[in-house]
């Protein structure tokens, strides 16, 4: 009977995971977006009037990254294709300045979206507008005044901005002022002086609306956002082991040390992908034995999102490695930040090799000149002059990339690093 219980409770653990892991990774649109709700009435009735009334708009949504854009945009068209207007009407086409790097490259995508291949074929067009115009012609139903509503989605906007001419941005935005075809232009960008970038040309037909993103969330929404995504919905099969597995989600967000946790990513990040990210971590380590969430796991999951990857690096270096970058540290002490080349570095090892030959063992220059290479492949040290320098590479002027406490750090937590060397980097004295 025990055992049967148990594994009937190691099915809701599995299920629970499941679920959580679904609802962390693949994310679905809120019903409203949060905190975006005067943002949100603002587009959807630019997009209404483009789908149901035929006018055409143009406008850029602003706001940095992970502040919700695509998610307000996602949540808005959502709502405008259940309008019974918009649904046998509008068409979408969705761009992405990362993907379509030139204009050539757009204009097909373009083509493909609105399944206008056949139409196209072989036609050869003097010029990109003429081709546009085309496309847009295509689409006419029947009499000239029923054309259908095309909405134009230009993902990362910036980068069409740095296209030759910015053609594709001034035919796009030069029919939606004049009465052809009703079109709706959306730029998303993280960018405040995307404006800046426009020629005159195209700045001129833009109708310079923005909506900006700045998250106005508060603390106890963004605990409330936490709690929603860790708890199990009703329809879970055993409602049981939900609602105590709810009771236990509650009471861990009211724990002091979980607050801590939650404020500091608050403070980092408004950003629910971060957020995301953690919680995800945390119900990893859910098991059958471990069938709820404790404030351990939070600890230790925020622990592995903010661990400092050059701090991790210094972990696999050699000994000697690592005496070069104690040298250089020491070196950064000495000379108050100032640069340092190779030779300076290895006059430094071969000071404290002196002192304690007994403990390390000596090394040939070309040796140690293999290890200061290996460090700049890991960009611990950079080159002060980045561009063709005919200095000889001893000479070569760098710095080191590591703060004195990174390196302090790393020097506790190496494994079985001799005392000489520990004692050398705490030393004021080089």
């Amino acid at each position: 009977m025990s055992k049967r219980r148990s594994l009937t409770e190691a099915q809701c653990v599995s299920l629970a995971q499941k679920l959580l892991r679904e609802r962390l990774c693949h994310q679905k649109l809120p019903d409203r977006p949060l905190a975006l709700d005067s943002q949100y009435k603002h587009l959807l009735e630019l997009l209404r009037r483009t789908a149901v009334h035929g006018e055409s708009n143009s406008v850029l949504i602003v706001g940095p990254r992970g502040s919700g854009k695509t998610m307000l945009l996602g949540c808005v068209l959502r709502e405008l294709m259940s309008l019974k207007e918009a649904q046998k009407n509008v068409l979408l086409v969705e761009l992405n300045g990362l993907l379509q790097t030139d204009d050539k490259i757009a204009l097909k995508e373009i083509t493909r979206q609105l399944h206008l291949e056949n139409v196209v074929g072989d036609k050869v067009f003097g010029s990109f507008a003429e081709n546009l115009a085309f496309l847009l012609e295509a689409l006419k139903k029947g009499d000239k005044s029923s054309s259908r509503p095309v909405v134009f989605v230009l993902d990362e906007f910036d980068l069409f901005a740095h296209h030759k001419n910015q053609t594709l941005l001034y035919n796009l935005l030069d029919v939606s002022q004049s009465a052809q075809t009703p079109v709706a232009v959306l730029g998303l960008t993280c960018r405040l002086d995307v404006l800046e970038l426009l020629e005159k040309r195209v700045k001129s037909r833009f109708s310079h609306r923005q909506i900006h993103l700045f998250s106005s969330l508060s603390f106890a929404q963004y605990v409330d956002a936490v709690r929603a995504q860790l708890s199990l919905p009703p329809d879970f099969p055993d409602p049981k082991f939900s609602d105590a597995w709810n009771h236990s989600v509650t009471k861990l967000c009211e724990e002091k040390s979980v607050e801590e946790i939650l404020r500091r990513h608050f403070n980092s990040s408004k950003d629910f992908r971060s957020l995301h990210s953690l919680l995800f971590l945390s119900v990893s380590r859910v098991s059958v034995s471990h069938s709820t969430l404790h404030e351990a796991d939070l600890l230790e999951a925020s622990r592995l999102i903010s661990a400092d990857s050059k701090a991790i690096i210094l972990h696999g270096l050699s000994i000697l490695e690592l005496c070069l970058i104690i040298a250089m540290k020491h070196l950064n002490d000495t000379y108050d930040g100032e640069p340092f080349n190779f030779q300076m570095v290895h006059n430094e090892f071969k000071k404290f090799i002196q002192r304690k030959s007994h403990s390390i063992h000596k090394f040939e220059k070309p040796v140690v000149m293999k290890a200061f290479e290996h460090l700049l492949q890991l960009e611990l040290v950079r080159p002060v002059d980045s561009g063709v320098c005919k200095v000889q590479r001893e000479y070569q002027l760098m710095r080191l990339m590591l703060e004195h406490g990174q390196v302090m750090e790393a020097l506790q937590r190496y494994p079985q690093c001799p005392t000489d060397v520990k004692q050398w980097a705490l030393s004021a004295f080089a």
